[in-house]
């Protein structure tokens, strides 16, 4: 039966169909490629809009915060447990200090933050009397400084800014005309400077200069399709590619900041992916925060483990986080 098929077949059709037939077998590799980029649950917890995630080497601990619920957290992937310190306002982002003490973004200002008992201790009210936004993401520069960007509270104007903090407390706007200001990295030769103002779907480079502290000749280089998501939370690996967290689009993409080109994407069982940060021992996980907001029903249903933290292991690793006053290494 089967030869006498084929005899009145033309050998046109005959050859299209045994190309649909190869392509088809040689498209498995790659569904199994895609399935395998797929972030983990590393702690299931359903956080209103985690963010601001931070490695600190010296403890081997994730810090991140949960904006919108008010807390600073401090996670530890060997016992699994995350100490929960209550903040009185929202909390933009946290980074490593000593071992008692982080620094902390609130809506009033900047902090100090006890570990121990939670005490604060101001060290900048700078836009403390703006109650039109609040603070958003940041990270410590090569030199110690605390960067720091706030966000307007409605998304729709460019009311906020980017500003330094000194060890001293002396405070600096480095960037102003901002709408959301979030994702921020320096290179490994400390010569640039990566920042993310969401709406404008783009990732800016800017010159560093180490022994000022400060940033000249802006430009774009990455332009995040809106297909992808809205670019939030970012990290660096050892060889300057960025990671960055897409808001909206369920995933943490790699870029080439010198080519502007999309390398690789990590799904997250998450809408709303805020953050990233490579740990581990070995720097070589990459932690991920997510959230809760502005979610639908059928999202809801679709990612029930959203405002988790979850995690990847790239081929790539990252490398140690600047502290506030710690000078680069």
């Amino acid at each position: 039966m089967v030869k006498t098929i084929f005899k009145f077949i033309p050998l046109t059709l005959l050859f299209s169909i045994l190309t649909l037939t190869s392509c088809k077998e040689n498209k498995t590799p790659v569904e199994k490629n895609e399935i395998t980029n797929i972030a983990t649950l590393e702690y299931k917890i359903s956080s209103k809009l985690g963010e601001g995630a931070i490695w600190n080497y010296k403890t081997e601990e994730l810090y991140w915060v949960d904006i919108e619920g008010q807390t600073l957290n401090i996670y530890n992937p060997k016992t699994k447990n995350n100490n929960v310190i209550k903040t009185p306002s929202k909390i933009g982002t946290v980074v490593p200090y000593t071992k008692q003490q982080a620094v902390i973004a609130l809506e009033d200002g900047i902090y100090q933050v006890n570990l121990d008992n939670g005490k604060l201790n101001q060290i900048s009210d700078i836009e403390a009397s703006m109650t039109e936004n609040r603070f958003n993401d940041g990270k410590c520069d090569p030199q110690g400084n605390f960067w720091v960007g706030s966000m307007h509270l409605k998304e729709s104007s460019p009311k906020a800014s980017l500003y330094k903090v000194a060890p001293n407390g002396t405070t600096t706007k480095m960037i102003d005309s901002v709408t959301i200001s979030n994702g921020i990295v320096w290179s490994k030769d400390a010569k640039t400077m990566y920042y993310i103002d969401t709406p404008t779907k783009t990732i800016k480079s800017y010159d560093y200069d180490i022994k000022t502290s400060t940033i000249s000749n802006e430009k774009v280089a990455i332009n995040v399709p809106e297909s992808l998501g809205y670019p939030d939370g970012m990290t660096i690996d050892q060889n300057d590619m960025l990671w960055v967290a897409l808001w909206n689009g369920n995933a943490v993409a790699q870029f080439n900041p010198k080519t502007g080109q999309l390398i690789s994407k990590i799904e997250v069982p998450a809408h709303n992916v805020t953050s990233c940060a490579f740990g581990g021992k070995n720097l070589d996980v990459l932690y991920i925060t997510t959230s809760t907001n502005d979610m639908t029903n059928e999202e809801r249903e679709k990612y029930p483990l959203a405002g988790s933290i979850f995690k990847y292991k790239p081929e790539a690793k990252g490398r140690p986080a600047f502290f506030f006053k710690e000078a680069i290494r």
